[in-house]
Parts: C-alpha cells; structure tokens; sequence
C-alpha cells in the first residue's frame, strides 16, 4: 500500500516538474530564454510572411484599373436582351389585365429615356465613336425616348399590345471599351416560311456607334445604351399561332452565330397573341 502512495506521489510530483521544476527554472521543459528564442523566431518567420504577402498584393494592385477589368474573356462580344423581360410573351388583345405586366414592364425601364432627362445628356455625332480620354466622369450622349416613336408608350401607352401588335425592345449587353466595327443594326426574323412584316425604331434598328465605348459604371455613372424598338405587324393570319422569333445583331464583326451560347450577338423569344 505504501508503495503505492509514493508512486502517486513520485507520479504528481513528476507532472509538477514537468509544469514548473524548480530546481531548473524549466516551464513546459525549457527555460525562459530558451521560450524566449523560439517566440523570437516565429515573430520574425511570420513578420516575413506576412511582409512578402502584403509586398505581392501591392504589386498586383499596381497593375489593376479602378474602372476596367483587366481580364474580360467571358464577355469579350455582348449578348442580346428583350424588353419586356420575358422570352415567352402571351396575352389575348382583347384583355388588358393579360398583356399589363409587359407594358408596365416597358414603362418602367423607358423610364431613364424620357425625353426630359435625356435633354441634359450631350448631343453626339452620329457615326463616330464618343472617345473621351479624361478620368473624370464622362459624358452621356442622348438617346430619347420620343425615338422610338409609335413603340415609345407616348402616343400608345400600350405599345401596341391593345391592338395586337406589340413592341419589343432590343438591348445590347454593355461591355467596357467596346468599341464595334461597321455598321452595328439589329434584325429580326421569324422562324417560319413567310416573312414576318415588322418596323425598327430608330430606323433599320441602328446602333449607333457614337454610344460606344463605355466606360464602366464609376466612370459612366448615368449611361443609357442604345436600343431597337421592333413592332410586330401581325395580321389575321398571324393570331393564335405562336411565333418563334430570333433577333441578330449584324453588319459588324460581332459574333452572333456561336450554337454555345444562345443569347452571344442574338436573342430568340416566342409571341403568342389571341385575339
């Protein structure tokens, strides 16, 4: 039994010193200076770390813009978007309450085009791209919604949906510094043997070049982007029948017929009106 008791003894008074001995000065089984080094050499191995972190992300901050990306692969050509905001468009002429969501959808987005905000914009040249080199804030050419004419919601505040034939708006994505060759237009089609009768707005759907480039949100802070009102002159025979309809943007070297992306340089929706 006593034996016992001072192995216990022998056993806590050797945890002690491990802890704490005394007779050394040894804490953890190193003395202070001993801790003193190695505290001393991990504050310099991490104080160098985090040095040469720090160093490397200045230097790549160096070489990045505040306004442009410096990688833009992904969106290298713009897609293509519809106002209203669906592909599949559908209501019967005859009942407002089916067709209002796409004309308050229209309304709200002509919103920044009225002519009334616009008029404070620049009037630009047409044809010639607006290059503006200073950093402050640049300039915004006009773009008016009384453009657009019957597909402007100003005489018809249905755009054309009450009568059957209905405006869509198209957009082109913005994408920073493009700057497209040619003679940008969008034009549409009908996928089907008879031609499909239709009107642009602005005429012949022209982009004009003098809205590009733009230059980021910082920078081109009240940008508006060009856009083509096309109406759809359905007749009779065109009722209650669903159309498939592709818009392209052509006459520049745009893309608009890669088969991986559906949307690059086109947009196709579906219309169905019931009379």
């Amino acid at each position: 039994m006593a034996n016992k008791e001072e192995k216990a003894d022998e056993k806590q008074s050797s945890w002690k010193d491990f802890i704490y001995n005394p007779r050394t000065g040894e804490f953890i089984g190193r003395t202070a200076s001993s801790w003193a080094l190695i505290f001393l050499f991990y504050l310099v191995f991490y104080g160098f770390l985090a040095g040469m972190f720090s160093l490397t992300m200045w230097v790549m901050l160096q070489t990045l813009d505040d306004h442009t990306p410096r990688y833009r692969d992904r969106v290298a050509n713009p897609g293509l978007m519809i106002r209203p905001k669906y592909l599949e468009i559908g209501f019967n002429r005859s009942i407002p309450q089916q067709y209002n969501k796409y004309v308050q959808h229209l309304e709200s987005f002509l919103q920044l085009y009225n002519d009334s905000i616009q008029d404070a914009n620049k009037q630009c040249t047409d044809g010639e791209y607006f290059e503006q080199d200073k950093a402050e804030e640049k300039q915004v050419c006009q773009f008016k919604r009384s453009w657009l004419r019957s597909c402007s919601g100003l005489a018809d505040s249905t755009f054309g949906y009450s009568e059957g034939q209905p405006c869509i708006l198209v957009k082109m994505n913005r994408v920073i510094g493009l700057r497209p060759r040619g003679d940008p237009h969008i034009n549409c089609a009908a996928k089907r043997e008879t031609p499909l009768q239709m009107q642009y707005f602005p005429t012949e759907g022209t982009l004009d070049k003098s809205y590009f480039p733009y230059y980021g949100k910082t920078l081109h802070a009240n940008y508006v982007q060009p856009v083509v009102a096309v109406k759809l002159l359905l007749t009779e025979e065109d009722y209650n029948s669903e159309l498939v309809i592709e818009c392209k943007v052509e006459g520049t070297d745009l893309l608009n017929n890669d088969e991986r992306d559906k949307f690059l340089g086109r947009v196709t929706f579906r219309v169905k009106v019931l009379k």
